[in-house]
């Protein structure tokens, strides 16, 4: 019986991240769905289901809490509820030399994903030890915190995101952290899109910092679905990819995958490139007892070979 032979590389290592330069944010507590954080002078309760623990901390510790989110049935939906009415709703936080505004608003979100600061410092040292100018494309850029680190570091940063709440939101945190003079372009637009018009336009990019969330609209109502779009983004990433890229970071929130179908998506999409994929899971550690809550699953590709 003829069989076809399938070459099937060595399993990944998953290696689990977790930030250690934090002084504004703590995870003071969780388990039983919830978790307790610190976001500088905030704390607040908010959803964890992956907590299926007992809570370290007394009833009372969680009770003082200034805000609670309150969960509903629908996809990030629900609304907060504070201690104190006139509790404002941004403040500013920093992260090492990274300052920026914490924000409380219709959703869970916080403004800040505290556990992806293992990822800025990583590309930041990246583009540092890089002897070349760096030109860098943050997709799903949030409120920037990743397009800050890499402009820091030394990098011309293109940041994209459908919302344009988002982007304005990461304009003040560049002011906030002194980068008003740094290569920034602000861009409003569906990723995919823009990424297809940046290769009609033959422009390439040495890093891409892609964060997809697991459903989502472009600026048009154009609709994003994770599993039926990242292999799209993906192989349109690659026809902007610079001839000898330096880094390319993936990560993703909430989906039925594991760290493994990242890595498989991300290396596939790096073949020909000479370097080293990685891959795994990001953390928060627990003030209370130390335990550690996996928040995502991530993907990464350098150009030079690292011990993480």
């Amino acid at each position: 019986m003829n069989t076809n032979k399938i070459k099937i590389s060595s399993p990944p290592n998953i290696d689990l991240l977790v930030p250690e330069g934090w002084q504004d944010y703590e995870l003071l507590d969780s388990g039983n769905g919830r978790k307790l954080e610190r976001y500088g002078p905030f704390t607040c309760v908010r959803p964890a289901p992956q907590a299926v623990w007992s809570p370290a901390l007394s009833e009372k510790a969680w009770g003082e809490a200034q805000g609670i989110f309150q969960p509903t049935r629908e996809e990030s939906g629900g609304h907060w509820s504070f201690q104190d009415e006139s509790q404002p709703a941004s403040w500013e936080m920093r992260y090492k030399n990274l300052h920026f505004n914490a924000l409380v608003s219709s959703s869970r979100h916080m403004g800040v994903f505290p556990e992806q600061a293992v990822h800025w410092d990583w590309l930041a040292d990246l583009i540092r030890a890089s002897r070349e100018p760096v030109q860098v494309i943050n997709l799903f850029g949030y409120t920037g915190l990743a397009t800050l680190a890499a402009a820091q570091a030394g990098a011309r940063v293109t940041h994209v995101d459908a919302s344009k709440k988002a982007v304005q939101s990461a304009r003040e945190n560049q002011a906030l952290s002194g980068l008003e003079n740094a290569p920034i372009r602000w861009i409003v637009d569906d990723a995919v899109k823009f990424v297809r018009r940046e290769e009609r336009r033959q422009v390439k990019y040495d890093g891409i910092i892609l964060d997809p969330p697991k459903f989502g609209r472009g600026p048009k109502g154009e609709v994003w679905e994770f599993f039926d779009w990242l292999p799209r983004l993906l192989l349109a990433c690659r026809a902007i990819l610079s001839p000898q890229p330096l880094f390319i970071v993936l990560t993703a929130y909430a989906i039925q995958a594991s760290a493994t179908s990242l890595y498989n998506a991300l290396d596939e999409m790096m073949s020909g490139f000479s370097g080293k994929t990685t891959c795994g899971e990001l953390a928060l550690k627990e003030k209370s007892a130390g335990r550690l809550m996996s928040m995502a699953i991530y993907a990464r590709w350098s150009a030079i070979n690292e011990n993480t």
